[in-house]
């Protein structure tokens, strides 16, 4: 589930690169998204 989100926000971002529509925003759940990857792959968590 989160995988799904996190792939659906960097063809976003990526999109958001293109268009420049909402790129800030994007940004800011991309980080987001990345972050809580990270953890989740830190402390050995399974979704």
């Amino acid at each position: 589930m989160l995988w799904t989100i996190v792939v659906i926000l960097v063809i976003l971002w990526l999109l958001g690169f293109s268009l420049h529509i909402g790129a800030g925003l994007i940004h800011i759940l991309l980080v987001i998204a990345l972050i809580v990857g990270l953890v989740q792959l830190f402390t050995g968590r399974r979704v």
